[in-house]
């Protein structure tokens, strides 16, 4: 299962900065990396998208020579006008920056996200918006089924708000589950059952399974 990918994203297009033109000198490039705290800045060439230049990269070059000098520097990263925010999100952090440039189906640029947004629309989800309580659970990566994790929260009268793979180590994966309903205690008793490792649980959990502590040790108190 995964979050609602269906958002507009038109609204969020950016056109404050313009991007440099190959022909720009470099020292054009550092004053305005040095009024911005953009990591990078689009750059094109008769309309067309060639890439970005980086801040770090900018400011280690001569400032009276072209763009066009250290083409070879561009990152070629972008988006396209009909992805997908999640995958616009997936972008921003392989990429490690906090601007994203949109490009049209013939490659025309048509400006850029800001990071801030995109991570705005993620906290504008039913996963960080809605009440509930988080559960991390963790199985074999051959074993664990995301209709089976539904079946389970559902089974126990919760309400599955979202969950995505949040970690996958020697063939394990683990899984945030966040639930709607509160009382959870059911739902990661019969997570165990289905041999899932609850990794991080529920406040009440904790305490029942501190509540068990003490009185095994009364037990063990009394029976001397």
């Amino acid at each position: 299962m995964i979050l609602n990918t269906i958002m507009p994203l038109s609204e969020y297009i950016i056109n404050d900065i313009k991007p440099f033109n190959v022909k720009d000198n470099i020292k054009e490039v550092q004053l305005l990396f040095n009024q911005l705290t953009y990591s990078h800045i689009p750059v094109i060439k008769d309309n067309i998208y060639v890439g970005c230049i980086s801040d770090t990269d900018a400011h280690c070059f001569e400032s009276s020579k072209p763009i066009s000098d250290f083409l070879y520097t561009l990152e070629g990263f972008y988006v396209r006008e009909s992805t997908l925010w999640l995958d616009v999100l997936e972008a921003f952090a392989k990429k490690d920056s906090n601007i994203m440039p949109i490009l049209d189906d013939q490659n025309n640029y048509l400006g850029y996200y800001e990071l801030n947004d995109i991570i705005s629309l993620f906290n504008q989800t039913p996963f960080f918006a809605e009440p509930g309580g988080l559960l991390i659970i963790e199985k074999g990566y051959n074993d664990y089924s995301f209709s089976e994790i539904s079946q389970i929260v559902e089974s126990n009268n919760g309400k599955l708000l979202g969950a995505f793979i949040s970690k996958i180590e020697n063939d394990v994966v683990q899984i945030t589950v966040k639930i709607g309903n509160t009382g959870l205690n059911d739902i990661i008793q019969t997570f165990r059952r289905y041999s899932y490792h609850i990794v991080s649980g529920h406040e009440e959990d904790a305490f029942i399974k501190n509540l068990k502590e003490r009185s095994d040790y009364l037990n063990r108190y009394l029976n001397l």
